[in-house]
């Protein structure tokens, strides 16, 4: 394949931030569940579960976040060869301030539906909506959603000549 046209990585402080938030959020469940007595044992375990949960997240956001997404004149994949959407399947892209979109980041309606999945704070699939964004850059991501409204209106202009 050839050069992308576009690299969008993860803004390197809002990934610390992240994931930091997740270890400590998950250390701390633990810690209060195997640590503080409880009335009920409910609790204990309710904690215990969540705090490991949280961490295992942390490490889903880790390896996720360590990718790229790269947008190629006919597709936008991640970095590890992930096809979120392909240039002609894409109905609309959505950077609206109200939409259902990551942090950051715009959604792509696609034609077709595609299989669920989840790159935390990069990416997420869920039917025909795909969302971007999330500990990506503001100004980064919005040159790739320009970018793609760009090959969308080309796409269309030709349609309507040819």
């Amino acid at each position: 394949m050839s050069e992308p046209l576009f690299t969008l990585s993860t803004s390197p402080a809002r990934r610390v931030i992240g994931i930091s938030m997740l270890l400590v959020l998950g250390a701390v469940s633990v810690f209060i569940a195997l640590t503080r007595g409880h009335d009920s044992l409910f609790w204990q375990i309710f904690l215990l579960i969540l705090g490991l949960a949280v961490l295992y997240q942390a490490e889903m956001m880790r390896r996720a976040t360590a990718l790229s997404l790269e947008l190629y004149p006919d597709v936008l994949r991640d970095s590890a060869g992930q096809e979120l959407a392909r240039i002609d399947d894409i109905k609309e892209l959505d950077r609206g301030t109200f939409s259902i979109k990551p942090s950051n980041g715009f959604t792509i309606v696609t034609h077709t539906s595609g299989q669920r999945s989840w790159a935390p704070g990069l990416w997420w699939r869920l039917g025909r909506r795909v969302g971007v964004g999330g500990v990506t850059s503001a100004p980064h991501c919005k040159a790739m959603a320009e970018m793609i409204e760009a090959m969308l209106r080309e796409r269309d202009q030709a349609d309507e000549t040819g």
